[in-house]
């Protein structure tokens, strides 16, 4: 188990208990979620994307459109905050006050390194795309010179970072516990389902379908 030393952007303040800076469980919400939110600044205004990625040992990799304000103005040195969330369930509380979200979630601070070496980012763009669907790079056809030079790939290092876990039921109000209002956990979860072929060319299932984490 590696702790990781919390900074001052990382220290959890609120609800300090939910606090995990462990990077085995920071790796594992990385690894489950598919989107990050990933902004920075860029000329006083602050933007923010959507996006997947990919994590690769202790670095993150994003990629976007080549004019992509944000992964833009990260390749040109601008601090890059990346968050991902999970949720695991919605917490009903018998007061609207008290009602909450059962959540996993990491922010990760820092300064992106542009990939522009064709190999290196091809081999960055397979890592994004195993994320979604490990053993998929596999399959697909890899980008040609066109689809690199449109693509921006950049790589952050996962160094100052934390996570933030919320588990379990409400926390209620003593005069509250006699009302009659339905209280506890609603779980939520990501499944896949059932395959939807483009019918233009019939190929076979992969097997890695079966096996995906959504499964």
């Amino acid at each position: 188990m590696t702790t990781i030393e919390p900074t001052s952007r990382t220290t959890v303040r609120r609800h300090r208990e939910r606090a995990d800076y462990d990077r085995s469980t920071i790796n594992a919400i990385l690894d489950e979620a598919i989107i990050c939110h990933a902004a920075c600044q860029v000329n006083g205004t602050v933007w923010m994307i959507p996006t997947t990625y990919g994590r690769q040992g202790d670095f993150l990799y994003l990629h976007g459109a080549a004019g992509n304000h944000v992964l833009k103005a990260a390749s040109q040195g601008a601090e890059l905050t990346v968050t991902v969330t999970l949720i695991d369930g919605l917490v009903l509380a018998r007061s609207q006050f008290h009602h909450s979200v059962n959540y996993r979630s990491v922010v990760v601070f820092g300064q992106a390194t542009e990939i522009t070496d064709p190999a290196d980012k091809k081999a960055a763009l397979a890592t994004i795309v195993d994320h979604l669907l490990p053993g998929r790079s596999r399959d697909a056809r890899t980008p040609n010179e066109s689809e690199l030079q449109k693509t921006r790939v950049v790589r952050l290092r996962i160094g100052e970072v934390s996570a933030k876990l919320r588990t379990g039921g409400p926390i209620e109000d003593e005069e509250d516990m006699g009302l009659d209002v339905l209280a506890g956990v609603l779980p939520l979860a990501t499944r896949a389902d059932t395959p939807e072929p483009d019918g233009e060319h019939a190929a076979p299932e992969p097997a890695y379908l079966n096996q995906t984490r959504w499964a």
